[in-house]
């Protein structure tokens, strides 16, 4: 696709083959370059003898293959507001929306965390969706294809194996796939073009054992796994072959048992000569030890994100984020006294059960952490809380948009008068990603009509009048336990019983 690229595996040239895919990233091409999963999919793919490959984009104006000659469109679908882009991608190659009206076009798919946990609002546009960790099964999916040119053949034959949904054939249930770590996820391709430019990404970990109430991104990874240590080694060797600029990736990197091994690992490397620049994804406020600060700091990162989450000890009991003050303060002077310049703490607004003192904990803690560490750059970022399916939190609705936005403005005002920058998510997109999570089928149309009035904030208010639907009951509404909700046929553990329980633990629990 680009002549910058660095392929860091050999490709197979010349397949004697006519069987042509296309796997396609909804966002531009730099971003793509940066995406670990959609570039690890493509290369599994690329590897297959009977399988002629292409990477499409959303800016991708000229490609190898033409779209008559394409028998699978494969998508990755990771963020709620990508089936914006993706359906502006598939007009684009005059292939109709709803799969219904498709028939010498291309089988299209998905797989990501978006249609992992609920593919419902979408179910009428894809023709399969791999449900979970997809490395194997989408192998096997592309193989099926290959094997059977006609649809019905092949759809029937995806919807016996365990990870695919093939919507016209009502599966009862759906087993999500989660895949033992034996081997290390990397950037196959590394390219000066990508928006993590000439960056080789590794994946140390999968999952989080944390488990905050809101995280989809902790129950949808379940359990988690950790990459053998020698074979991370022997990845990051892999990748300063070739760059100098590596970045560790894993929602809990910290808890990996060598972790430390791994920073001392890199240090050294620096510290004999070698010109390495490191960056971690984010760090856990109890994680934070000099010996991997002065690691990030050698390797030229200057400052970090921490997850608090919520400004008192209470709000973090309730989403499940066990903090003391302490422990962020003590965070704070490791950091600084290690060579950090600064630090971002993350956190959000509107999660259940919390009250106008939690909100002024945040803006005393900013006080206190800006008075005792005068010179270090300290900084707020918040998103408001959006319930995810498959999660402890999915019965909770959020607040209704006008008094989240109050509580933004006064967090932004009462941090800038103490020399704070902060910013906030658009609360009123985080409403439409709260309705397209909790969402069933009843949106396919809605979401269709979104899309054709242009996709704006605008469309989907105006999408929802038009089409009579109540979209505050799907992102404000509080659900009884009992409600058979649109995602249950997907099969994941620890299932929906410890789900309940879990959410009794913390927010009944925690509340007074």
């Amino acid at each position: 696709m680009n002549s910058k690229e660095q392929f860091l595996y050999k490709r197979k040239q010349d397949k004697n083959s006519d069987f042509v895919m296309w796997m396609a990233f909804p966002g531009i091409y730099s971003f793509s370059m940066s995406s670990l999963g959609y570039l690890w999919m493509f290369k599994t793919i690329d590897e297959l003898e009977g399988v002629n490959i292409e990477r499409i984009c959303s800016d991708t104006e000229k490609t190898q293959f033409n779209i008559k000659d394409v028998k699978l469109f494969g998508f990755s679908f990771s963020f709620d507001l990508d089936f914006l882009t993706i359906f502006s991608m598939l007009e684009k190659y005059n292939i109709p929306l709803k799969s219904k009206d498709r028939s010498s076009q291309p089988l299209i798919f998905a797989g990501g965390p978006v249609v992992s946990a609920n593919p419902e609002p979408y179910k009428e546009f894809f023709d399969f969706f791999i449900i979970g960790d997809g490395e194997e099964v989408n192998l096997t999916a592309v193989e099926i294809c290959r094997q059977n040119s006609d649809r019905e053949t092949a759809l029937k034959l995806l919807s016996e194996v365990e990870g695919i949904y093939v919507p016209v054939y009502h599966q009862k249930r759906v087993k999500k796939l989660t895949k033992r770590l034996t081997e290390c996820i990397y950037t196959p391709i590394i390219s000066e073009d990508a928006f993590f430019k000439n960056t080789f990404i590794l994946e140390m970990s999968r999952g989080c054992a944390n488990r905050c109430g809101f995280c989809l991104a902790s129950y949808l990874n379940l359990p988690l796994r950790c990459i053998p240590y020698d074979e991370l080694l022997k990845t990051i060797d892999l990748g300063l072959a070739y760059t100098d600029k590596i970045a560790l990736l894993g929602a809990q990197i910290s808890a990996h048992p060598h972790f430390h091994d791994v920073c001392k690992y890199i240090y050294d490397k620096i510290k004999s000569g070698q010109n390495i620049e490191m960056s971690v994804s984010s760090l856990r406020v109890d994680a934070i030890t000099s010996d991997v600060v002065k690691t990030l700091a050698a390797a030229g990162q200057k400052n970090s994100t921490l997850a608090i989450e919520a400004g008192s000890e209470r709000l973090r009991k309730v989403i499940n984020k066990n903090l003391t003050e302490e422990q962020i303060f003590n965070a704070v002077k490791i950091a600084r006294d290690n060579g950090l310049k600064g630090l971002k703490f993350y956190g959000m607004i509107g999660l259940p059960t919390e009250t106008e003192e939690d909100l002024q904990s945040i803006i005393e803690l900013g006080k206190k952490v800006k008075k005792e560490n005068k010179g270090f750059d300290i900084s707020f970022g918040f998103s408001s809380f959006v319930p995810k399916a498959n999660t402890p939190f999915q019965w909770c609705g959020r607040e209704n948009t006008k008094s989240l936005e109050e509580k933004a403005n006064y967090l932004k005002k009462e941090l800038h008068k103490i020399g704070i920058s902060s910013n906030v998510s658009s609360i009123k997109w985080d409403y439409w990603q709260a309705v397209l999570s909790r969402g069933d089928e009843s949106l396919n149309d809605f979401v269709l009509e979104a899309y054709r009035q242009g996709g704006k904030l605008g469309a989907f208010k105006s999408a929802a009048k038009k089409l009579n639907i109540n979209t505050d009951y799907f992102a404000l509404k509080n659900y009884p336990f009992e409600k058979s909700l649109p995602w249950d046929f997907i099969e994941i553990k620890p299932g929906k019983e410890c789900l309940i329980k879990e959410n009794k633990r913390l927010v009944t629990n925690n509340y007074s």
